[in-house]
């Protein structure tokens, strides 16, 4: 008669399990792995997009079709040539842009709609206070978690959007000043997309329901988005210049106010005589035409880009770190 036995385990030892990844961020990622794959898609889109619009360069007009110089009319063959790549560029640049741009409005309402709104409406969020997690553990590990991710893909983003425009014809998607160009430049992008998490987050735990919270997140994102926007080039002092310096811009400049002063000493907003005259000779005769003594304009020039950038992310910092602050307080609130 024989038996089956089992192989000699060493008293006390616990049974071998394969590795399986634990812990509050693998749950993180696992109960949110939807929006990580397609955060991860999009950001791997435009990562392609972008090295594509690089590699491609003065070359895309081979890419999308030549065009013949034997034909009869060379001249505006060249033109198509030229309005072809630019449009391929100032298109591809422009898409990226706003989908760096806009992305706020995508995190807050995911925050307030699946990372904290639809966790507290489930349950799902009390399951895991009664096995060891605190209130407070648990929300800094869905804010933590997607804050990094969110950092490193904006970053990777905005420095091949940066490496684009800088390889090819930057002015083709706009000023440096336009609202797209101006956040996907620079660690903007990265506060609004934080901006954005907090946001959510607060409202998923004040109304504590998905679509609730996702329409409130997303009225939030846009009024801060629109807010800023606005009062976006008052952030930094402008730069005030009269005379024919008032006339002549450099290159790259953002006007904000030009106006001219009368013989009787009368200031006139936005006025636009003379502006663009080429010669000391031309600006005399439109000064004698108009009867205007002096001109002045008041504009940011293209050096404040920085200056408006830091302190455009420190207000945004400053809201994320208020909501995520207000997030934490009424969770301790509701839960002591």
């Amino acid at each position: 008669m024989s038996t089956l036995t089992t192989p000699h385990r060493p008293s006390g030892a616990a049974p071998h399990r394969p590795y399986r990844p634990s812990g509050l961020t693998w749950t993180v990622l696992r109960l949110h792995r939807t929006a990580l794959y397609v955060w991860g898609a999009a950001l791997l889109a435009a990562v392609a997009a972008l090295i594509w619009l690089l590699a491609a360069g003065p070359d895309a007009r081979a890419i999308v079709g030549g065009c013949d110089a034997s034909e009869p009319f060379p001249i505006d063959c060249g033109t198509a040539h030229w309005t072809t790549t630019a449009r391929i560029h100032a298109s591809g640049l422009a898409l990226v842009s706003a989908c760096v741009t806009f992305q706020i409005y995508a995190v807050a309402v995911w925050a307030g709609a699946a990372l904290t709104g639809r966790e507290l409406e489930s349950g799902t969020a009390r399951l895991a206070w009664t096995q060891s997690v605190t209130p407070a553990r648990w929300l800094a590990t869905r804010l933590a978690v997607p804050a990094v991710l969110l950092t490193a893909g904006t970053t990777l983003a905005v420095l091949l959007l940066n490496w684009t425009r800088r390889a090819g014809r930057g002015d083709l998607s706009g000023g440096w000043f336009t609202m797209n160009v101006f956040i996907s430049s620079g660690p903007v992008a990265v506060g609004y997309a934080l901006a954005g998490l907090a946001l959510g987050a607060l409202a998923g735990l004040v109304l504590r329901r998905a679509l609730p919270a996702a329409a409130a997140a997303l009225a939030a994102a846009y009024v801060l988005h629109e807010v800023l926007d606005g009062f976006r080039m008052s952030l930094w002092p402008a730069e005030t210049v009269t005379g024919r310096a008032a006339l002549q811009l450099p290159h790259g400049t953002l006007v904000l106010e030009h106006g001219a002063v009368t013989g009787a000493g009368e200031r006139l907003s936005n006025n636009m005589a003379c502006v663009g005259t080429d010669s000391a000779a031309a600006l005399e005769r439109c000064v004698e035409r108009t009867g205007l003594t002096d001109f002045w304009t008041t504009y940011q020039p293209e050096s404040h880009f920085w200056p408006l950038q830091l302190v455009e992310s420190g207000l945004l910092l400053a809201v994320t770190g208020l909501a995520a602050a207000a997030a934490f307080a009424l969770l301790r609130r509701q839960h002591s």
